[in-house]
């Protein structure tokens, strides 16, 4: 309960960087939901804004709430997105993922003039790695990926449903859950999973966040980069 109430509290602080006329890019995750329903009040109240999800999930909350949608067809530059993180560091780097959507998450992320994480503060860690660093993998070399990077220190799963099957993400791809522990050199690492055929995308976001919103009881920590 007092995460969620952390969580909330980080997304409403989020609000003031949107503005009236703004792209705002809609993140995926219980954070960026609470951001996208709080959003959804304000354009109830007669603020104009348009959105581009970074998920089927946070499409169709956003249509629920009546936010208006646009895309990457139609508008390139997005003047803020909200979104959330599993795990951020001193320098404001990120895994995000967890909730499958770290792909579309980079794209909207690399369009965006200012991207602001929310986050409860158990989100805050000295070093990366704790939190399970997810990759996308195209299915054709889900085997061949894991076994690389089995080689580079990490235990690799494949992320799987509640029924056993492995998990698909939007763009019908699979995630390996990675397992490294501290991570000792992050930019190195995300250059070594970038470099590897069939890896799609992985959850290290470096250099990317512009704000960080920590949510610690009722204090707001503000972290910039």
């Amino acid at each position: 309960m007092a995460n969620d109430q952390e969580k909330e509290a980080a997304a409403r602080a989020s609000l003031q960087f949107v503005k009236d006329g703004h792209v705002v890019g809609l993140g995926t995750g219980s954070t960026a939901a609470y951001f996208i329903r709080l959003l959804g009040e304000k354009v109830k109240n007669g603020m104009r804004v348009r959105g581009i999800p970074t998920s089927d999930r946070s499409r169709e909350l956003a249509e629920s709430l009546g936010i208006p949608l646009t895309t990457l067809d139609e508008c390139q530059e997005i003047a803020v997105t909200v979104d959330g993180a599993d795990e951020v560091d001193p320098q404001l780097r990120l895994i995000k993922g967890g909730g499958g959507a770290m792909l579309r998450e980079k794209i909207v992320a690399s369009a965006t003039k200012q991207l602001v994480i929310v986050a409860d503060a158990t989100k805050q860690v000295p070093v990366l790695g704790k939190f399970p660093l997810p990759v996308e993998v195209i299915q054709f070399a889900q085997a061949l990926v894991a076994k690389r990077i089995t080689a580079l220190g990490a235990k690799v799963s494949v992320r799987l449903n509640g029924d056993g099957t492995p998990y698909v993400t939007d763009e019908r791809n699979h995630i390996l859950d990675c397992r490294f522990g501290q991570i000792a050199d992050a930019d190195v690492l995300a250059r070594q999973l970038s470099e590897m055929p069939g890896v799609v995308e992985h959850g290290l976001f470096i250099r990317m966040a512009s704000v960080v919103l920590f949510a610690r009881g009722s204090e707001i920590v503000e972290l910039r980069r």
